[in-house]
């Protein structure tokens, strides 16, 4: 109840337990609709109506009682063309699944446009009152008969009556998310696209940037940079590096695999660029010094690495381009490893900072708990989701353990920015060998001219 109150900016009050959640002052709630299956109680369209009925049908303590999805709202769609989307979407994809859903979309003008959904967990059954979650089930032995448990009854297990709560779920609704939103793009003539897989599973060596949220969004906006802003900005820059010496590193690999394979391939480069300098009449004290320079680059380049001809060129210049896919695999596993480090330190964090404000509702008396929860709500939702993704952590088996991530990360940083130093050295080595690319094309140009006269004389 108090999550629907929440979420729709409602008053509610839950018959459960008697306490009333009051969420009529939220701000940015533009949207709110409930969805239900064709054999479901039409009352049910009444959203105390029907988390109350959720609330009262559980009996244990710890029960699920709902499941929420959110989603974020392409900002190039208009708010008509965002509704139809959610609609859609919940309609094909858990309506008419036999879950009732109760949506609401979110929008304060920071550019961060989301719905959540909340799902019920029970199934409906055909007369409109609530079936069961799971069913048990005997276990069978190899001629289909029970088998007897030893105490007079026979072995069993539970199953589900839906597959609603299957991990592959939430595989599957995140695909589906994408399909919905990028046929709603097109409809709208929008070129944007999304896609529901990370960069790693869609074979892009990108690294990813982190999630801002509305707050540092907002701040970033109105100029004031925040850590997660320049977190950003450094992987912005990290990927225009990565891509500007793929980009040329790639040009050179193929220029000089040409110039291999011509008859000259095999001449010496040094004889090459003597007769190119003989033949370029620069006079002004700049142009030399350029010159000068530019040449001592190229000429160290060439009697470090050994370089004689154009086909050790080439087999340099193939050699580089491996360690450039080398290097840039490490750092993007690097980053991808740290993005996920520094997420559960965050969380960790926020765990860690909340906490006394959950102790202290624990010391609440009844009578003031409501009022505690309300005046905390905000500090009590990061507990919790603090809570829920560390639990997550503890049900893959990973334990909870700050001290040897932050040793991780350090290391990790340390070895990332070793290995982008050597990146960005590498460029030297390209400014040399693009200094002979550009050499030997403007003596191609100069020797197309000079045929092309001999022709018109």
């Amino acid at each position: 109840m108090a999550a629907a109150a929440y979420r729709s900016g409602e008053k509610l009050v839950n018959e459960w337990d008697g306490l009333t959640h009051d969420y009529t002052k939220k701000g940015g709630v533009v949207h709110t609709e409930i969805m239900l299956p064709t054999h479901a109680p039409p009352a049910f369209a009444d959203r105390s109506t029907l988390w109350n009925s959720v609330e009262q049908i559980e009996k244990s303590s710890d029960a699920q009682l709902a499941r929420e999805i959110e989603v974020a709202l392409p900002v190039e769609l208009s708010r008509a063309e965002q509704l139809a989307l959610v609609r859609s979407f919940v309609k094909d994809n858990f309506v008419d699944a036999g879950m009732c859903a109760d949506s609401a979309i979110h929008d304060k003008g920071t550019g961060n446009p989301h719905a959540h959904i909340m799902l019920t967990i029970r199934p409906i059954r055909e007369d409109g009152k609530w079936g069961a979650k799971c069913r048990k089930v005997y276990d069978l032995d190899s001629q289909g008969q029970r088998i007897p448990d030893g105490k007079g009854g026979w072995k069993n297990h539970r199953e589900d009556t839906t597959d609603w709560n299957r991990r592959e779920n939430a595989e599957k609704w995140r695909a589906a998310w994408a399909a919905y939103t990028n046929r709603a793009l097109e409809a709208a003539g929008r070129p944007e696209r999304i896609d529901h897989r990370s960069y790693k599973r869609q074979g892009v060596d990108k690294i990813p940037t982190v999630h801002m949220g509305p707050a540092a969004s907002q701040m970033e906006r109105r100029g004031i940079a925040t850590e997660k802003g320049d977190i950003n900005r450094e992987i912005a820059a990290d990927n225009k590096l990565l891509k500007e010496i793929k980009a040329r590193i790639t040009r050179l690999c193929n220029w000089s695999k040409e110039q291999s394979a011509q008859p000259q391939g095999r001449e010496s480069i040094m004889d090459f660029l003597f007769q190119a300098r003989q033949d370029t009449a620069l006079t002004s004290q700049y142009g030399k010094v350029r010159a000068l320079k530019a040449d001592a680059r190229l000429f160290n380049f060439l009697l470090e690495n050994g370089i004689s001809s154009m086909e050790q060129l080439y087999e340099k210049v193939s050699a580089m381009n491996s360690g450039y896919y080398d290097l840039r695999g490490k750092i993007v596993k690097a980053e991808r490893r740290l993005a996920v480090l520094n997420e559960r330190l965050e969380m960790w964090a926020q765990y860690q900072k909340y906490k006394p404000v959950r102790q202290k509702l624990d010391k609440v008396s009844p009578g003031k708990k409501e009022q505690f929860e309300q005046r905390h709500n905000a500090e009590l939702a990061l507990f919790d989701a603090a809570v829920r993704y560390l639990d997550t952590l503890k049900a893959s088996g990973e334990a909870i353990t700050p001290k040897a991530w932050r040793a991780k990360t350090q290391r990790l940083t340390a070895e990332k920015e070793a290995d982008y130093l050597t990146m960005r050295d590498m460029r030297e080595d390209i400014k040399a060998v693009e200094t002979l690319k550009k050499t030997a094309e403007r003596l191609a140009r100069e020797g197309q001219t000079q045929r092309r006269e001999e022709q018109e004389r």
